[in-house]
């Protein structure tokens, strides 16, 4: 907006993405809101349930199962990759790799791959006489059909997809710490690890903030790998997680008010997890 111009100028510029962002977020969001309030199947015309759907949910054991799993998958797609991601981000930072650029595409490289082409080829690897058992010397084993592993092979395949993330992000920003940081602590006799904890990590708190709520997010709107790698929701409903469950419930069971709820669930659930990040990763800020 060119200086000068009246407010609601600025406003005018701006309608058109607030037109595309209401129509196509927030309508669909109120309008699930509303059909979580009716025992609904679908086709027939719904019967007003006020909030049963949720009190149902809050009750239901596959319903606790699936948030459950959820918060699995958020400890192998958040916290692990930016675990590693720090560790990796620092030594690239520290030793001066050669090809420092390859090694960067190559971990990031799962980010641009379709989640279809990932899962398949993971279902590979997992399969019992795939690649992993042969490493292991355990041939025959069924990862994927083991209610103890479904889960965490799953768990595993979003590590390894988040892990690129989160190493570019934390890049990114060591790249942004002033060079007169790492002298001062190098002169004062600082060894890696009291580099990483007073100049590393304390300068990377944006980033961590940033890495950990899309990872979080992602662990909550799991769908496509658990899909793919373990239909139906894998052995015993192992690996069943809240957006295969609104699948099931709305396409399947002829549920869509149930799934609905669930939908409303997870989607508060994501905003409350992102508001606590965004707080703490921003406490240090005025």
């Amino acid at each position: 907006m060119a200086a000068g111009e009246p407010r609601r100028v600025g406003y005018l510029y701006v309608l058109p993405a607030l037109a595309v962002y209401g129509l196509f977020l927030l309508f669909p969001l109120l309008h699930s809101g509303w059909l979580s309030l009716f025992d609904w199947d679908g086709l027939s015309p719904g019967t007003w349930t006020g909030l049963d759907n949720y009190v149902e949910l809050a009750t239901e054991e596959g319903a606790a199962a699936a948030f459950g799993h959820a918060a699995v998958l958020v400890l192998f797609f958040s916290v692990l990759p930016v675990c590693i991601g720090l560790v990796l981000a620092t030594v690239l930072h520290r030793t001066r790799v050669r090809g420092l650029p390859f090694f960067r595409t190559a971990l990031f490289l799962p980010q641009v791959v379709a989640m279809v082409v990932v899962a398949v080829a993971w279902q590979r690897i997992f399969a019992p006489d795939g690649v992993l058992n042969a490493l292991l010397g355990t041939p025959g084993r069924a990862w994927l059909g083991d209610e103890s592993t479904a889960l965490l092979a799953v768990g595993v395949v979003g590590t390894w997809v988040q892990t690129g993330l989160a190493m570019v992000l934390f890049l990114g920003g060591i790249g942004k710490i002033t060079g007169d940081l790492f002298d001062a602590v190098r002169m004062d006799g600082a060894g890696p690890v009291r580099e990483f904890r007073t100049v590393i990590l304390p300068s990377l708190r944006p980033e961590i903030g940033v890495a950990l709520t899309l990872t979080v997010i992602a662990a909550l709107r799991t769908f496509d790998l658990v899909y793919m790698m373990t239909p139906q929701g894998g052995p015993g409903g192992s690996t069943t997680v809240p957006a295969y469950e609104i699948y099931q419930r709305a396409f399947h069971g002829g549920q869509v008010g149930s799934a609905a709820a669930m939908g409303v669930a997870i989607t508060l659930l994501a905003f409350a997890v992102t508001f606590v990040i965004t707080r703490i990763a921003g406490g240090g800020r005025r």
